[in-house]
């Protein structure tokens, strides 16, 4: 007989999947999360404010000081936030040229989901609904569907 768990699989390894309210676990990350931040933000060609609002509002400040120095802590919020974008990015770059996947965020979308708005518009004026709605739709046409 094999003994079941009392606890749901939610698919989640806890060994694997960092315990961001753990202030000790943001500290290790937060590193590793600006880089690539500041590296998608280039290539996306983001202008400070929106990237202040992809960052959930993340203030002038405290942006500013993150950008020059390539360090800081950011919140759980904050690398949930990032952790979106660097699988937009990703999925974006298995699914296109470089030249578009570069391009797509900014470029007017005919899915129902943007309304002819751009993938940046909905995601700055939406919020994090909008970072895991763009994910879960690239992460479905990678799959095939």
């Amino acid at each position: 007989m094999v003994a079941r768990s009392l606890t749901p699989d939610l698919g989640l390894d806890a060994r694997k999947t960092p315990d961001l309210h753990d202030p000790s676990a943001r500290k290790r990350l937060s590193p590793a999360a600006i880089d690539a931040f500041l590296r998608i933000m280039e290539v996306w060609e983001i202008k400070n404010e929106e990237a202040m609002a992809l960052l959930g509002g993340m203030s002038n400040g405290k942006y500013h000081d993150i950008k020059k120095n390539r360090r800081g802590n950011l919140t759980q919020d904050e690398l949930t936030r990032v952790s979106y974008l660097i699988g937009i990015f990703k999925a974006l770059n298995i699914l296109f040229s470089k030249k578009l996947a570069n391009q797509w965020i900014r470029r007017p979308n005919t899915n129902p989901m943007f309304k002819g708005a751009s993938p940046l518009d909905i995601i700055v004026r939406t919020g994090m609904p909008a970072m895991m709605e763009t994910r879960r739709l690239l992460d479905s046409r990678r799959g095939g569907r």
